[in-house]
């Protein structure tokens, strides 16, 4: 699409060309048309004087035609036909019709009779015929034109763009293929380790069965569409928890989190890099009393969650960086309509406002194996 910039642009010049080359065709086509329409009142001039005549008038009756194309392109589609609602397509059409009719009248009765009051007399109900049949005629052709070609752009991006969604799931499970381990390899060597710590070295081996739980979760349960926020929120307070281990009495933070979760369901690890980052540049720049204030709630399917923690200046930058910019391409993605993200970078403040409209779980039985949930193993 970037190869045809007037045809897809919505650039405010490409458009503007766009536009203006398709009126101007169509002004010309319709002078050159009803020059040679065999009017026998019109029969009688020369061909340069009936342009003289034709010109202007064709240019009243653009209105109509502007009316009628404009409505269909950028309220009965979209609004409408794109969106499945026919019945109500349907009449609004005939409403464009009667409103393209009505305008078309108006402008014979008034600028074209000014205009032709000097060559020509013509009774009022004739003047009223002929403009709605000269207002529709044009009209339904061109606004039939213009609505073909909506719906060929439409669909003809909307076709590039599943091409491209297709062609970036499968580099992104091509690139996830080639950086996984395998998952009995890397559960075996963290039980080696974690037997080998258990004595020596205690703390470590309980770091290592906190993250033996978040790979868990990460390579078993992420693969699902969606997973219950509960077990979200669990995985949230598994990592946080591995995390203190880091700093000791030193971190100051306060989680609060729903203790209902109402079966909801949210897309998984839309939360953790919003508190990854708190960690990476938030707490381990701040030398002196680091923080982080975590809450989440609950109103009915909508969730929000406010996130606030202490970072240093030199770090306020660094903060929103590339995996910042990939939740909010997964939230545009996954819930787009559904969600509000807001970020503040305020003086050594980071805060995080995001909303989700989240969905609930359709069958109460249609949980998790209990083998399956990552925070219920005690054992590598």
């Amino acid at each position: 699409m970037a190869s045809l910039p007037f045809v897809f642009s919505n650039q405010l010049r490409w458009r503007l060309s766009r536009h203006l080359s398709f009126w101007t065709f169509w002004y010309v086509f319709q002078v050159f048309l009803y020059s040679f329409t065999p009017d026998p009142k019109l029969s009688q001039l020369s061909f340069f004087e009936r342009l003289l005549i034709i010109a202007p008038e064709s240019l009243c009756y653009m209105a109509a035609h502007i009316f009628m194309s404009y409505m269909l392109m950028y309220w009965v589609i979209p609004r409408m036909v794109i969106t499945g609602r026919y019945i109500q397509a349907t009449a609004a059409v005939i409403l464009t019709l009667f409103a393209t009719a009505a305008i078309s009248a108006a402008l014979s009765l008034t600028v074209i009779e000014y205009l032709r009051k000097g060559y020509f007399s013509t009774p009022l109900n004739v003047q009223i015929y002929m403009a709605i049949i000269a207002g529709l005629r044009g009209g339904i052709t061109i606004g039939g034109l213009a609505a073909a070609i909506k719906l060929m752009k439409y669909f003809y991006e909307k076709q590039q763009l599943a091409s491209m969604l297709e062609q970036q799931k499968a580099l992104a499970e091509l690139s996830s293929l080639k950086s996984q381990l395998h998952p009995h390899f890397l559960f075996n060597t963290l039980n080696n380790i974690y037997a080998h710590a258990q004595d020596t070295a205690p703390v470590a081996a309980d770091m290592l069965l906190g993250l033996s739980s978040l790979l868990r979760y990460i390579l078993y349960t992420c693969n699902a569409p969606l997973v219950p926020l509960s077990d979200e929120i669990k995985m949230i307070h598994a990592y946080i928890d591995l995390e203190k281990k880091r700093y000791g009495d030193e971190l100051d933070i306060s989680v609060q989190v729903p203790a209902d979760c109402e079966n909801l369901m949210i897309a998984p690890l839309v939360m953790l890099p919003f508190i990854e980052n708190c960690f990476k540049h938030g707490t381990s720049s701040v030398l002196e009393n680091p923080w982080i204030n975590l809450h989440v709630a609950l109103q009915g399917p909508h969730m929000q969650l406010k996130l606030v923690n202490g970072v240093a200046r030199h770090e306020i930058e660094q903060a929103g960086g590339i995996g910042i910019e990939n939740v909010r391409r997964r939230l545009e993605l996954i819930y787009p309509g559904k969600h509000q993200l807001n970020i503040l970078e305020e003086d050594e403040v980071y805060i995080v406002n995001l909303t989700l409209q989240l969905s609930k779980l359709a069958n109460m039985d249609d949980q998790h194996n209990p083998k399956e949930h990552a925070y219920e193993h005690k054992q590598l």
